[in-house]
This record gives C-alpha cells, structure tokens and sequence, in this order.
C-alpha cells in the first residue's frame, strides 16, 4: 500500500512533527508512505518537497492580501484564518499518481487551494483528512473559539472587521466548502475527541465519516533517563526544582504567555521560598524576554528541533506547564508524559483527555491564573511525585505509541480501499 501525506511544512509547527512521525511510523509498519510538504526542512529522502520559487511565495502573500482586505486593512487576525484561494495541483506529481490514499494534513497558507482539493477528490483516489485544526469543518477560522456559526452556516465572522455583513468572506468560504464537499466521500480523522465533537456539529461534515485517532509518539526516543545526567548535558543546575515551558514563538499570546507569568507571580507571594528552590527552563524563540517577566531564576533555551536534545531537555525538568489558550493534541504535553514529566495545563482542547487531573498531572480551570499557580505547587510538592511520572509515561505508551497509532491508521486505510471488506 502506498501512502502519500500532505502537510504544508516538514517540521515546523505541530502538525507538521505529527505528520512526519506518522510517515515514520507508517514505514515501520510496512507501508509505503511518503510526505509531500511545500516547506521541507530535512533531507529525508521520503518527504518530496515542491519545488519553491517567487510563485509560491507570492500565493502565499496573495492569500494574505486578500485576507488583509476584507479586513479593513488591518492585520489583527490575519494568520488566524485561511481562504484557501492558491495553492499548487499536486495530482500531476508522479507521487501522487502512485499513491493509493492520498492522506491530508494541514494544508494551509498557499499549499493547496479549494480547487487543489476539488482535483484530488475528483481523481477517485480515497481521501484521509487529518485535522489539526477546526479549519476544515468552518468557514475560515483554524478555531472557533465561542463562535458557533459553523454549526449551520459561517457569517458576521468575528475574526475579521467585515464580519458585520451575513455574506462576507467567512460566509463565501463557506459556501465553496459546502460545493467541495457535496457528494464527496472524505474519511475526515481527528486528532482529539474534543475536535470530534465540533467536528459533528459542523454543517459541512453532513454525511461524512469522523474518526478519532490521536498523533503518534516514539517512545523508543522519548522515555525517561537519568535527570543528572539530563541536567549536566543541558548545563542546567542539580540544586534546583526545574519547570518547563516551550513553544515556537514564546511571546505568542494563543501560548497563554501572560497567565503563566501571572501564575508565577502569585506563586512567588504565596510560597516565597520557591524564588530560591524552583527555576523555569523556557525553551522556543525570544525565550530570553521571559528572564525580566517571572519572578524566578529563568533558564533561556533557543527554539529546539533536534528530537535528541528534546529529550534531554524533557528529562531535565520536573514539571511541564502548557497554559494554552486554543489547543486541540499538543505534541510538547505528549513529549513530557513519555519522559515521565507530570503536566500542568489548562481545561481546553485536547487537554483534559492527555492529562488525567491529580493522577499523572493537573487540570486547572480555563484562563484561571490562581488554580494554575495550585496546580505548579501540588505537582511539585506531591509525596507520590514518584507516582506521577510513573503515571504519565504510561499514559503516553498506552495511548500514543508509534505501533498503536499506526495500527489504527492501517485499519482505515484498509476500510477505506476496501481491502478488509
């Protein structure tokens, strides 16, 4: 069987380390995968790169011109949503001709356009959709937040300042999902049952079959190892309890930046001996901004990429924070868990479903600064600390493991090509 995937990146973002693990996976399995990517960031010879020049780089800022406009001019929101309106046809690549299932991941931001897609499904090739997101069961928007006009039509978007009119660009977008879909038959999974669920309430997935399948992890790679031993290859200290907070862009508000400092100041007030015992490894761009913002000793990482040197940073620490705003299955929460690091996040998304609350992390209330504060200390400060690594990295090998998740993608497969019919 042979697989094509699709992701606009190769290793930036979320779904793009989700998509290339699950190549590896698939390959491990015995099926022929490869990732077709826009942006290729290796030189893994099973991800097929399109070749780049001033004309995919103009699709892109075309989107976003467009996008720009209907916003009045202003930029608030303008990554936020996607109208894919540009994109390549990739049903002429040989890869694509060759493949079996065409599998989709994201992609967004000038790598496939609706009329990208509306080829691929007229081809007759079985499609997989994969979401990362909301974006494709909305009209434009990559998470609805509390909007739910998705559930019967997209209008008055609230992402973009045209949204007072009924037929503005979320509704439009819309509507050429409605056609796209229309008589398709496309085997949409996703990554969490919270995405599931609005997945189901969508009024563009009318007929059409939802899985949930989570992203896979290596936890072959990702286990726990000695934290000395962590520590010393990190350069970071022996003496201390260590916290860790990561993302691409640290300063990204969507990150929940602004209530993890909040959260340490209140635990700086309320436990004063932690200015001394607890330091916060921050790893992702513009980490070092952070030293000045939190009351304690801050540990500034550039962003990392290099999966080995994750490890060694995940073993390092004792906790792992994540107060996202928007999250559907976080690969960083994932990560910690299998290194055995409990986890402190937020009740949204995904979340609730990979932390289980005070028994291999906590769960705090969404957007409460105060309750994430409580659960920092009680994770670092539970007697069964012992316990709860044991618990989080078995979470993680029961429910993400490579071989787990590639068996449920390969019964899909199956199911949909008809070969255990």
């Amino acid at each position: 069987m042979r697989v094509l995937l699709i992701n606009t990146s190769e290793r930036l973002g979320g779904a793009a380390i989700a998509a290339s693990r699950l190549m590896e996976s698939l390959k491990n399995h015995g099926i022929k995968a490869k990732l077709l990517v826009r942006d290729k960031q290796t030189d893994q010879i099973t991800v097929v790169a399109l070749g780049q020049s001033w004309r995919m780089i103009w699709k892109f800022v075309w989107e976003r011109i467009v996008i720009w406009k209907a916003n009045h001019f202003k930029k608030d929101n303008i990554f936020a949503v996607d109208i894919a309106n540009t994109g390549t046809d990739i049903t002429v690549l040989p890869e694509f001709q060759q493949a079996d299932i065409i599998h989709l991941h994201w992609i967004n931001q000038g790598m496939l356009s609706l009329k990208n897609i509306e080829k691929i499904l007229a081809s007759g090739k079985p499609v997989v959709w994969t979401m990362h997101d909301m974006w494709p069961c909305t009209g434009i928007c990559h998470h609805a937040r509390e909007c739910t006009n998705y559930q019967d039509e997209c209008h008055n978007c609230p992402f973009i300042h045209d949204g007072r009119s009924k037929k503005d660009l979320s509704y439009r977008t819309f509507r050429k999902k409605q056609e796209l879909y229309k008589d398709r038959h496309i085997n949409f999974v996703t990554c969490s049952r919270w995405l599931e669920e609005r997945a189901r309430k969508s009024a563009l997935f009318c007929g059409h079959t939802i899985t949930s399948i989570p992203n896979p992890i290596n936890t072959n790679l990702f286990k726990p190892h000695d934290k000395q031993e962590a520590r010393s290859k990190c350069l970071l200290p022996q003496d201390k309890k260590l916290m860790l907070f990561g993302s691409v862009k640290i300063t990204d508000k969507r990150k929940g930046i602004d209530y993890l400092i909040e959260s340490c100041k209140l635990l700086a007030d309320k436990h004063p001996e932690l200015k001394e015992q607890l330091g916060v490894v921050v790893f992702g761009n513009h980490s070092q901004q952070l030293e000045k913002l939190l009351p304690f000793k801050v540990y500034p990482l550039n962003f990392v990429s290099d999966e080995h040197q994750l490890v060694d940073i995940y073993n390092a620490v004792d906790i792992f924070v994540t107060p996202s705003l928007e999250e559907n299955l976080p690969n960083t929460i994932m990560e910690a868990m299998a290194c055995g690091i409990p986890c402190v996040g937020f009740h949204v998304g995904g979340i609730p479903e990979m932390i289980d609350h005070l028994h291999n992390g906590y769960v705090a209330q969404y957007k409460s600064s105060a309750d994430f504060a409580n659960g920092i200390y009680w994770t670092l400060t539970d007697l069964d600390y012992p316990a709860l690594s044991e618990q989080a990295c078995r979470k993680a090998v029961t429910h993400y493991s490579e071989s787990i998740i590639a068996k449920q993608y390969i019964d899909l497969y199956n199911k949909v090509t008809g070969r255990n019919a």
